[in-house]
């Protein structure tokens, strides 16, 4: 499989609608977060405020490279299409607001790095830096990314499910793949701080273009490689990690 980006003309309607969504969670995280600094582990929020303000933020990161996606969903769809559109877009960010719970988890126990000698926090980050870089080099990235960029193969198995629940299956499909392409890109927010808005602006750009850009496989293997890098400088440039560095190594 090529991994072939899908360009899809027809469907611009559900596509737009995606991108209005995800413009307006953009909006809440810059007037909400854009003027705070990276904050480490939970942010000092609870699992419920914590999932809500993950699912917003996946969805201002996700969306705009999933838009394509769903206008090809959209034109297999006769009847009904807007409200079966919402059904598909909700089932597929609880695939993302579901992941929050092991983010949660993990940024929990990342609160008590945050507070420990900076070289334990380094030590953490290029942890998180590596399994990153890893993970863009493996089979299963190219699995999940082709399914991303070339999801023809997946429209045809989504009109043999049941009507009933199709468009619920559907997109809990499709949000597996994407959370199997971009679960190890969303854990260097470990590194960055959750809410980071450079952090997020720079990922959501490199998610964008690994599935719709003619090179994104390339780009994906790039970043891997950059990702180990940073792994190595980290502790030498503690700075790349603000959301685990404390201490006065963090502000150098």
């Amino acid at each position: 499989m090529t991994g072939r980006p899908v360009t899809v003309r027809a469907g611009a309607g559900p596509a737009g609608v995606l991108l209005a969504v995800a413009a307006a969670a953009w909006v809440w995280v810059v007037t909400r977060w854009g003027g705070m600094a990276a904050m480490p582990g939970t942010m000092g929020l609870g699992l419920p405020a914590f999932l809500a303000v993950w699912t917003l933020m996946t969805a201002a990161m996700m969306l705009p490279a999933t838009a394509p996606v769903a206008a090809l969903y959209a034109r297999t769809l006769t009847v009904y299409r807007a409200s079966r559109m919402t059904v598909f877009t909700v089932a597929y960010l609880l695939v993302w607001a579901a992941a929050g719970l092991p983010a949660y988890a993990l940024a929990a126990g990342l609160d008590r790095v945050a507070r420990l000698p900076a070289v334990a926090g380094a030590a953490v980050a290029a942890a998180v830096f590596a399994v990153n870089g890893v993970y863009q080099l493996t089979p299963l990235k190219d699995r999940c990314l082709a399914k991303c960029r070339s999801p023809i193969g997946m429209m045809l198995r989504y009109t043999s499910y049941p009507k009933p629940s199709r468009d619920l299956r559907a997109g809990v499909h499709h949000g597996a793949f994407c959370l199997g392409c971009c679960w190890s890109l969303m854990l260097l927010l470990a590194a960055f701080g959750v809410m980071n808005l450079w952090a997020m602006v720079a990922l959501t750009l490199v998610i964008t273009v690994e599935r719709l850009a003619p090179a994104g496989r390339l780009v994906a293997r790039a970043v891997g490689v950059v990702s180990i890098a940073l792994a190595v400088a980290v502790f030498w440039v503690p700075a790349l990690a603000p959301g685990l560095i404390g201490g006065s190594m963090a502000g150098m």
